[in-house]
């Protein structure tokens, strides 16, 4: 499966959008598997505090990471249940908690720049990069950075 397309403009990227703490954030479609709604995620002793725990999807074991722990912001205020994005990484699935998932994004791949360098040092570690839309920045999200958690923290 690929998420480029060739158009007269040239090549295309798709994105799956989700805010995280009221940044908007894109993950390649081609990395997304599903989007679900978390149920009984059950937490992981002396696990680290990015890992909300794990539940079953369908019958696999899904690691849940809060992805606001992970950029280091404070847990939401407003009482909404979180979505979770789910994606794999060397065969292990994993469940990306966020705030509110968006829409699919078809972006020019060339309109893609490198991360500005005032961009916020805990976005720019997670950051392949980002798209500027009209009237806001939106973060492309490198998956296989996010899911680069410690030796410590995969432990438990």
């Amino acid at each position: 499966m690929t998420n480029k397309m060739q158009t007269t403009e040239g090549a295309m990227v798709e994105y799956v959008t989700a805010m995280i703490g009221g940044q908007l954030f894109g993950l390649p479609i081609s990395r997304v598997q599903d989007v679900f709604m978390p149920e009984r995620v059950t937490r992981v002793p002396l696990s680290s505090r990015e890992i909300a725990g794990v539940l079953n999807l369908r019958g696999r074991i899904v690691t849940v990471v809060d992805m606001r722990a992970r950029l280091g912001l404070p847990k939401p205020e407003d009482g909404k249940t979180p979505m979770a994005v789910g994606v794999d990484l060397r065969g292990e699935s994993y469940g990306l908690l966020i705030d509110q998932i968006g829409e699919v994004l078809r972006l020019a791949e060339d309109g893609k720049e490198e991360n500005p360098v005032n961009l916020d040092p805990r976005m720019a570690k997670l950051a392949g990069g980002v798209h500027r839309l009209d009237g806001q920045l939106m973060v492309v999200l490198d998956v296989d950075r996010v899911l680069e958690l410690a030796p410590e923290m995969m432990a438990a």
